[in-house]
């Protein structure tokens, strides 16, 4: 048995072709040598290669049974996508915002730009009220650091911005209204209490430099008037003053956060429709990538199967061509010296055959000579 191919690299034809078989087949009379080689060659590739033949079939099932399922739902992905919408209404006020907003105008911008004004005068009249009379107060913490009244007097705007976060967490329409007259209620019942106040002690600052130096005596006066907000309290301070910067702080503090929320209401009359992402939407889309990217895999790992199963499909018919065709020379070549043979066997046969003619002849023409006297043999 002779090798005429061998395995060189993976990618070669492993099985030889067995040309010991073909000259076999090729001497055989029955027309069906191509028949046998075919299947031969067959079968010797099938041994070297069926189990990676099987294999590759396999894998490219599975990944076909895989692809199936997962183009499915892919498909039904798409579906529920093309049935969801991507975005939706926010909500605003325990409601979806889907209401339409006003435009703006000249009263709304004037009131809205006023309001903000009105708060920012607020805070800074209050801090800087605060901490004059916290420096005028004659403590000498806020004396030898006047920074401190500052930041104590941040406690007004601080507040205020308290005030307003709480009514910004109410959900409800009606809680926010309570608060928010509740709130009003408070800062105007703050004002009231300080022109009282001040209105109280108005008079002794309307006093002219010579009225209060005619009011002045080396006798002691009883207090005459025996008010409460005359008198002095535990730390020394008369009443009215501890009333008149009470009353300020509060009336500072509630009416800016009412300014405050005067301005969101006003906003939130104009403010743009908000549309937030359904999130329904993004966990389908991100699903939908997911599997795109699978089925990519699954495609490329398909294709590598059916490619290694096709490589050994061609390996085998040419294979089976190359001994089809070996066969064929084969049987061409014995043809051809079958018909060389034929030739000289006839060319032997004419040769003898006329050998056998020219001696029949010859034999035939010394049968028919006479033969002559023995005395007149040579002309005596």
């Amino acid at each position: 048995m002779s090798v005429l191919a061998k395995k060189e690299s993976v990618e070669t034809i492993t099985p030889a072709v067995h040309l010991e078989f073909i000259q076999n087949q090729a001497g055989l009379p029955e027309d069906a040598g191509i028949e046998e080689v075919e299947e031969y060659h067959r079968a010797i590739f099938l041994h070297h290669h069926a189990g990676d033949l099987e294999k590759f079939q396999q894998q490219a099932h599975i990944h076909e049974n895989r692809l199936a399922h997962l183009e499915a739902r892919l498909q039904d992905t798409h579906a529920r996508l093309a049935s969801t919408q991507k975005l939706i209404p926010a909500t605003f006020e325990g409601e979806a915002d889907v209401r339409p907003s006003s435009p703006w105008n000249f009263w709304d911008r004037t009131m809205f730009i006023t309001a903000g004004l009105g708060v920012a005068a607020l805070v800074v009249f209050g801090i800087l009220n605060i901490s004059f009379n916290l420096l005028e107060s004659g403590l000498v913490t806020f004396i030898e650091n006047p920074i401190r009244a500052y930041f104590w007097a941040a406690l007004l705007p601080v507040g205020a911005l308290g005030v307003k976060v709480g009514w910004d967490f109410l959900q409800s329409r009606q809680a926010r209204n309570i608060y928010l007259w509740i709130c009003l209620g408070t800062g105007i019942v703050g004002v009231l209490v300080w022109v009282a106040a001040y209105a109280s002690v108005y008079p002794t600052f309307s006093k002219s430099i010579n009225e209060h130096v005619q009011s002045l005596s080396v006798f002691d006066k009883a207090d005459n008037g025996g008010s409460a907000l005359s008198g002095m309290n535990s730390a020394g301070t008369k009443w009215v003053d501890a009333i008149t910067v009470g009353s300020q702080a509060v009336a500072e503090i509630f009416l800016s956060a009412i300014l405050g929320m005067y301005m969101t209401m006003i906003y939130s009359r104009h403010r743009p429709v908000r549309l937030a992402g359904n999130p329904l939407f993004l966990q389908l889309d991100e699903e939908r990538r997911s599997l795109e990217e699978n089925v990519a895999r699954e495609r490329l790992a398909l294709g590598e199967a059916r490619g290694n199963q096709t490589r050994l499909e061609n390996e085998l018919t040419a294979l089976i061509s190359f001994a089809k065709s070996m066969f064929q020379k084969e049987v061409a070549l014995r043809r051809d010296q079958s018909q060389q043979k034929r030739l000289l066997l006839d060319q032997i046969s004419e040769q003898l055959r006329s050998q056998l003619e020219t001696v029949e002849n010859g034999i035939h023409r010394n049968y028919n000579t006479p033969t002559p006297a023995p005395g007149r043999i040579n002309g005596k």
